[in-house]
């Protein structure tokens, strides 16, 4: 990293910060309690792998992500509404996570109950999103994250450890000029899920 943290600077954090400032407007818009600060952590994806805990002990990244979400108390945050880059594929979509304790998180707090009053919402966003986005979701099996693509269902969501609802985009479209407006219509699209699920109001 200290042979080339030039590079990792130009070429990675100020486009992404770049993207950042052009979407903020946009995210506002959404609610102005997303966080815009361009802060590391808060909005751009940190570069370092944390390896104390993984299998993966490659000591840095090798996709990176601008991410939006509402501080929701001192130690939680909602969903966020991220795009995430690779030499591969980008993607933008919501994703949410319930953290080590679920039952603290928002999913359980706020989703829990709001979807078994309207157990249809589910299908519903399946009907308005499904053609266009990726949906799936992870559950906790003995102790490891276990992937299921699709919708979750209502019986299956007191199960949902981590949801996440995306389109991909080959990655020259992120070098595009239109990519900024093209991610704002994917998180215009998508914020009824994070709000839903996630926020008080």
């Amino acid at each position: 990293m200290a042979a080339n943290r030039d590079r990792y600077q130009a070429a990675v954090v100020q486009p992404l910060r770049k993207l950042m400032e052009e979407m903020a407007p946009a995210v506002l818009e959404l609610d102005s309690r997303f966080e815009t600060t361009g802060r590391r952590g808060a909005n751009l994806s940190r570069i370092n792998n944390d390896i104390r805990f993984s299998k993966d002990k490659t000591l840095y990244k090798t996709h990176m992500y601008l991410k939006f979400s509402v501080p929701v108390s001192a130690d939680t945050e909602s969903g966020q509404l991220y795009t995430g880059i690779s030499t591969d594929v980008v993607t933008a979509g919501f994703r949410m996570y319930g953290g080590s304790k679920r039952k603290e998180s928002p999913l359980a707090l706020i989703a829990d109950a709001r979807i078994a009053k309207n157990p249809r919402w589910l299908a519903q966003q399946k009907k308005r999103l499904g053609r266009k986005y990726e949906s799936y979701w992870y559950s906790m099996t003995k102790g490891k994250w276990t992937q299921s693509k699709g919708w979750p269902v209502p019986e299956e969501w007191p199960k949902v450890q981590a949801w996440i609802v995306r389109r991909k985009f080959s990655p020259t479209t992120a070098l595009r000029p239109t990519f900024p407006s093209a991610a704002a219509k994917v998180f215009r699209d998508v914020f009824p899920l994070l709000k839903f699920v996630s926020l008080t109001d």
